[in-house]
């Protein structure tokens, strides 16, 4: 049905939705955004479905952007490139809004809009061995559009201890830092995540899809204001000398100017 995802529902309406690009670690093509934004749309339409679960194939959760992906944003002018911004904005905003909880298995090492879709999970569990980062900030860019969602998530005062530079950091910190409700062994995961989606088993789904955005509308950090600022200040970066010089570092196999 999809290229680059796979749904499967059991009997009792739980959703598993699985990136499913793991010769490329799951990074976000337009394919995969594309892919996304609709499953989300059919999940919600979806009554029989009570929970999604969203994972990842492979050993990687998701790598954040595909690197064919950014080398054609870099070639872009300023209109096109903010327009596939929005593209991602609006894939995250469709899972953010799920009126079904949202439970991420992250299985396997997330960065940069990787974390991103661990934001947007109602709650995610995590294996003990994996990595986190927002890397973005060594590309000269920054990561902006997943920005609603990570504050969202961690809150201003811990996003800032790591949304900046780019530092990889594993499970347990990411526990603390408000991204993973709990890191687990590899052997426990399935068990881990399965005891986050019975409790909804025995919930009215309506009023979990109430609750659920009430929840939101009382956070108001991931506004369509918000969203709409991140799109912009992404869209600028672009447009820098550093970000011309970082992308081009990394496709050049070379260490950027400011590397030290």
């Amino acid at each position: 049905m999809y290229e680059t995802l796979t749904i499967e529902t059991d009997a009792r309406g739980v959703a598993t939705l699985t990136l499913n690009r793991p010769e490329k670690h799951n990074a976000m093509s337009a394919q995969m955004l594309a892919d996304l934004t609709d499953a989300a749309g059919k999940l919600a339409a979806d009554d029989a479905v009570r929970v999604v679960v969203l994972t990842g194939a492979g050993k990687s959760f998701c790598a954040g952007g595909d690197l064919g992906w950014m080398r054609d944003q870099a070639d872009m002018d300023a209109e096109t490139r903010s327009a596939e911004a929005g593209k991602l904005a609006t894939m995250l905003g469709a899972l953010n809004a799920l009126p079904k909880p949202v439970i991420g298995k992250v299985q396997g090492n997330a960065f940069g809009g990787g974390v991103g879709m661990a934001s947007v999970c109602d709650v995610a569990v995590g294996v003990d061995t994996l990595k986190m980062g927002f890397t973005e900030t060594r590309l000269g860019i920054i990561p902006a559009t997943i920005g609603p969602y990570v504050l969202a998530r961690m809150g201003e005062g811990r996003a800032r201890r790591v949304f900046m530079s780019a530092r990889l950091f594993g499970a347990a910190e990411a526990v603390d830092l408000g991204l993973l409700a709990r890191a687990v062994s590899a052997d426990e995961l399935d068990a881990a995540v399965e005891a986050e989606v019975v409790p909804y088993l025995s919930c009215a789904p309506g009023a979990v899809a109430a609750a659920k955005k009430l929840a939101q509308d009382l956070g108001g950090i991931a506004t369509p204001e918000a969203v709409k600022m991140s799109i912009d200040a992404l869209a600028a970066r672009w447009e820098t000398d550093e970000a011309a010089e970082g992308i081009g570092a990394f496709f050049d196999k070379r260490k950027a100017a400011w590397v030290v």
